[in-house]
């Protein structure tokens, strides 16, 4: 498909003030859409936005809590009078931590909940009708912990693996009828403070744990070759996003082999 597919879409992109939702925001404008930021820190989304004004970029700016229903409300409503609707939901927002699972308390695991997976479903509900309007697409990132538990990542990987499920019932019920959901699931994405990120929350655990992917041995993604990616398989309409491809092999070998599977990531975590 042509790279002019995105001139004039609107694009709604959470977690838009860092990391890879600033990424997929900037390639967005690049490729001439209309991007409306959203994340939770006004000042950094401001900075963002800044960046893409002087580029040219239509840009909108609404700060929120996706956690937040009333938020999540608002959105929806500045989407429909500064945009018209939206083409695009890319919901990049996230938080992951460290810790053994029988350390991580069922709050600590229900806020995880609560952002990686529960947000998903309050921004479907609130831009569905949009998107089936338009035939749009609606991007969960996930994880490789969306598809294989990893050690001492806490509740992280049993609320990757809830956000999975809720993209392919999306695509289960909604595919038929136009909104097309795609899960990306990355291995860990360069940052500045890979490394030390969750050296607090890792104290007592092996180093492994507080490294990036709790110390998998997977080189980091650039946010910016993700995001091309990403919108490459919007673009194809594909069901799922593993990066590193290499990976699929072993979520293959773990689904015929669970005890191969987990030999292998005790390997590759050690």
């Amino acid at each position: 498909m042509a790279r002019n597919y995105w001139t004039n879409k609107a694009c709604l992109v959470t977690g838009a003030s860092a990391g890879l939702g600033q990424a997929v925001a900037t390639t967005l404008a690049q490729h001439g859409a209309r991007v409306m930021l959203v994340a939770r820190n006004a000042e950094r989304l401001e900075a963002t936005a800044a960046a893409l004004r002087a580029a040219a970029a239509q840009t909108v700016v609404c700060p929120a809590d996706v956690t937040w229903q009333e938020d999540v409300d608002r959105l929806a409503g500045v989407a429909q009078s500064e945009l018209g609707g939206v083409d695009l939901v890319c919901h990049c927002a996230g938080r992951s931590t460290r810790g053994g699972l029988y350390d991580t308390t069922p709050e600590d695991v229900q806020q995880l909940f609560d952002v990686n997976c529960l947000s998903a479903i309050r921004l479907a509900r609130a831009f569905v009708e949009s998107l089936l309007e338009r035939r749009g697409h609606l991007v969960l990132i996930g994880s490789l912990a969306s598809k294989t538990a990893l050690p001492y990542l806490g509740g992280y990987p049993a609320s990757k693996h809830a956000l999975a499920a809720v993209a392919q019932q999306l695509r289960l019920e909604f595919g038929p009828h136009g909104l097309h959901t795609l899960l990306a699931c990355p291995g860990p994405i360069a940052r500045e403070d890979a490394g030390v990120r969750y050296a607090d929350q890792a104290t007592g655990l092996p180093a492994a744990a507080a490294k990036p992917a709790g110390g998998a041995k997977l080189s980091a993604i650039d946010p910016v070759l993700l995001s091309e990616k990403i919108l490459r398989a919007c673009e194809r309409r594909k069901a799922e996003l593993i990066v590193p491809t290499t990976a699929k092999f072993l979520f293959a070998i773990a689904q015929l082999s669970p005890r191969c599977g987990d030999w292998i990531l005790r390997k590759k975590t050690s």
